[in-house]
């Protein structure tokens, strides 16, 4: 009995690996992704005669990582994928990408600046008035009553008290801007996906591991929307230009609001804008080449964030060179950084690109 329990629940891991893979390509459809699942079993034999794919699903249910509930229409029941299904995509994102990852105690980011801390240095300082008094040190400023009055006339005064110094800590708002443009799906290529993965690990990564620090994710087309880290599994592409200046724009005015002074964008981006949107409210598009009158604006947006102290990273998934060119210009403007990447690499860069700039900017 023992054997077969383990031995099913070995299988519903398995799937469950699998399967929630298939709902990021699928964009969170359960009936897609559940038909590809079935073509793979006929395939590799993924089950076994006592545990089907419907057993699978059956425990999916029990387990709470799907519900079902009535059609909006009232033609019969729909599946809908739980919170917890979806913190599992997001999960299982953070593992593939970025590794098995411990946290870090209570996520905090060290620099080397003194100041008001949970963390310790080890060393102490003069007290200074606003300092807590539950940070005085009352042996070492005993003793440095003794030193300084004697043990005669022992008194203590306020030139005796120190602190035990403590390591400043700070936060980081990062905004990551995904490019939910046509062309992120063009000639065969599925650069979506890939995109989505990183923002659902990196969205982990930080709530957990970082959850003093904020993260923002927005999407641009035509124009640029702010998208909830719930969403992600369900992000489409769109029958879209690319407004990069929109995504920029939002991302600045999000990040304006932030009250710490560390801030940052990432954009993932096949790197072609193609679309502005008009004081009138109208659209000007041009998917030819590169357009100079949208380009410009694009080096206005990063110039502007320059001036606003916030760099922008840029991960481009094309390798054109034209397109390499205008992101160097880009990336100069704002005297940010760029990536040309391949889609399997992507999201180590980005994990590897935010821890630097942990180190770096919180010093």
């Amino acid at each position: 009995m023992k054997l077969t329990k383990h031995r099913k629940l070995s299988v519903f891991d398995r799937l469950l690996e699998i399967f929630t893979d298939l709902l990021t390509h699928t964009s969170g459809d359960f009936d897609e992704a559940i038909d590809w699942l079935r073509m793979l079993d006929d395939e590799y034999k993924l089950t076994t005669p006592d545990y089907t794919i419907d057993n699978f699903i059956e425990d999916l249910k029990k387990k709470g990582y799907i519900r079902e509930e009535i059609n909006p229409n009232g033609t019969g029941n729909e599946v809908r994928l739980s919170a917890k299904m979806e913190q599992n995509i997001r999960k299982q994102a953070l593992k593939q990408i970025f590794g098995n990852l411990e946290k870090s105690g209570n996520g905090n980011h060290k620099t080397n600046k003194s100041g008001s801390g949970e963390d310790t240095t080890g060393e102490f300082r003069n007290y200074n008035f606003g300092d807590p008094v539950e940070k005085i040190s009352i042996t070492e400023s005993l003793k440095n009553a003794q030193i300084n009055n004697g043990i005669g006339d022992f008194h203590l005064t306020e030139d005796d008290l120190v602190v035990e110094d403590s390591i400043h800590q700070s936060q980081m708002s990062t905004v990551l801007m995904i490019d939910i443009s046509h062309s992120m799906i063009l000639y065969g290529e599925d650069r979506i996906t890939p995109a989505k993965k990183v923002a659902m690990a990196l969205a982990e990564m930080i709530t957990t591991r970082y959850p003093k620090d904020t993260l923002d994710i927005i999407v641009f087309g035509n124009d640029a929307w702010p998208v909830k880290i719930q969403e992600l599994p369900y992000l489409q592409v769109g029958p879209y230009h690319t407004n990069t200046v929109a995504g920029l724009q939002l991302a600045m005015d999000i990040l304006r609001r932030k009250r710490n002074t560390n801030k940052q964008i990432f954009m993932i981006t096949d790197g072609k804008p193609s679309c502005v949107r008009e004081a009138d409210g109208s659209y000007y598009m041009n998917s030819n080449g590169l357009d100079e009158y949208v380009v410009q604006k694009c080096y206005n947006m990063a110039a502007q964030a320059r001036r606003l102290h916030i760099p922008v990273t840029t991960f481009m998934i094309a390798q054109d060179p034209y397109l390499q060119h205008f992101i160097n210009e880009f990336t100069e403007a704002n005297q940010g950084k760029a990536f040309y990447t391949g889609l399997n690499g992507l999201g180590n860069m980005i994990f590897e690109d935010y821890e630097a700039n942990r180190k770096r900017r919180l010093r």
